[in-house]
């Protein structure tokens, strides 16, 4: 009976969320008590097992409001518009460079782990650059979304902290391993743009005889007044405070590397010298605090709305239930290879499962039956992360692509098509090393 509750509260949980009826929140929230109360738990239970949970989560829920506010104030303060504007510099009439420099683009303006802010300081930056060289902007797309899909490993971005607050893990424990991973993946990922963009200098060639002039002409243009256009107010920026916005960011990283402090306590810290450091007046603080609130406060609420889901469904004995459950159903040779089969299947997912869904219902089903197999928890997680992770920017369940789409003005279909075996074949490689390396 606990397996058949468990299996309709895990499927009514996917089934809102892909229908988009019903929040995450709302639906990680009550779905589950629903379930407990029909379970035959009382409410005092119910009540123990959200505490358990909510526990679980907790110094990650500090962690990604105090990451979102640090890099929302970076972002502000112009750290990364320099770097931006010199690869922008530097690639002017390029094809192949201009696909290179997309990547690093998007890799340096995904640091804060918002898709949001990395498509709206991309797109409007690039695309005018794609349109004077007649480029295809779903290349944009393609090789703006996979590099930003790769920096999403950071511990402040929302799969890595799923992750944590699924096995109870801190996600920078997680996401150690995985930055050896992540360096592959960007040069990797810089060797495909070189061959997209030879690919895409031939096609245009093929397109047009006058294509060398055209070419002659994109390389006569004089980008050396171009800045990125700004979607903030440039006044928030400090130029003259770069170098000392680096070094504490670069500190920041250092300090999560190491590990000697818990990651939110490094944020906070950040954070408080960040603040009066770039803004002295309080009243612009406390501006700056409210712009990104928004922001931090939807993903911690989300997060804690996942431990009160967890705490329930693992308190109340269901997950251990379903995953006993499945594994009677299963042929006994896939079982001890499920992670590795779901991970292979990860950017498909993405086209029918949301993040909250295949980290929140499938990747806690997954994991307890593997790990009965002997798979270590982490080992299932990683594999199901890599090989979903660099598909976020394929998913119609993606916000933030929707916004990059409407930014660059194309379709959802259009992008799918043109992006998808890209994507699934560079996380099906990237899964295969992180075999060969012995993080998975």
């Amino acid at each position: 009976m606990l397996s058949i509750i468990g299996f309709f509260t895990i499927l009514a949980i996917v089934l809102f969320l892909l229908s988009g009826k019903m929040s995450p929140i709302i639906s990680l929230i009550t779905i589950p008590i629903i379930g407990a109360l029909l379970a035959g738990f009382t409410i005092a239970d119910i009540g123990l097992f959200f505490n358990e949970g909510v526990n679980q989560v907790m110094s990650i829920v500090i962690m990604f409001i105090f990451a979102i506010l640090y890099f929302g104030i970076m972002q502000d303060a112009g750290l990364f518009d320099p770097i931006i504007n010199k690869i922008i510099k530097i690639s002017k009439g390029n094809i192949v460079a201009v696909a290179v420099g997309t990547v690093i683009i998007a890799a340096i303006a995904h640091l804060d782990g918002s898709g949001a802010s990395t498509f709206l300081i991309t797109i409007p930056a690039l695309l005018p650059l794609y349109k004077r060289l007649k480029m295809n902007p779903y290349l944009l797309l393609l090789l703006v979304g996979a590099s930003a899909s790769i920096m999403n490993m950071v511990p402040w971005a929302g799969p890595i902290g799923r992750v944590g607050s699924v096995l109870g893990m801190d996600p920078t424990e997680l996401w150690r391993p995985l930055i050896p991973l992540q360096i592959i993946a960007l040069v990797l990922l810089v060797g495909m743009a070189y061959f997209l963009g030879l690919r895409e200098k031939r096609r245009i060639q093929k397109q047009t005889f006058e294509s060398d002039q055209q070419l002659e002409v994109a390389a006569a243009i004089d980008y050396s007044d171009e800045e990125v256009p700004h979607v903030k107010d440039s006044s928030l920026a400090r130029p003259k405070l770069l170098w000392v916005n680096l070094l504490l960011t670069l500190g920041l990283i250092a300090m999560l590397v190491w590990g000697i402090l818990p990651a939110g306590f490094i944020f906070m810290i950040a954070l408080s010298i960040a603040l009066p450091l770039n803004y002295p007046k309080v009243d612009d603080q406390m501006e700056r605090i409210k712009a990104h609130a928004p922001n931090a406060l939807l993903m911690a609420a989300i997060i804690l709305a996942a431990g009160s889901f967890l705490g329930i469904l693992g308190g109340s004995g269901m997950l251990d239930a379903l995953a006993t459950g499945l594994v009677t159903l299963l042929p006994a040779f896939i079982i001890p290879h499920l992670h590795l089969i779901i991970g292979f299947f990860g950017a498909p997912f993405e086209l029918i499962l949301n993040t909250d869904a295949y980290y929140f219902a499938l990747l806690p089903v997954v994991e307890q039956i593997v790990t009965s197999y002997g798979v270590e928890s982490t080992s299932a997680a990683y594999a199901m992360v890599i090989g979903n992770i660099i598909g976020t920017f394929i998913s119609p369940f993606s916000p933030a692509l929707w916004l990059a789409l409407g930014l660059a003005g194309l379709e959802m279909g259009k992008h799918i098509r043109y992006s998808f075996f890209w994507i699934w074949g560079f996380s099906v490689v990237l899964l295969v090393i992180a075999i060969v390396i012995g993080i998975v």
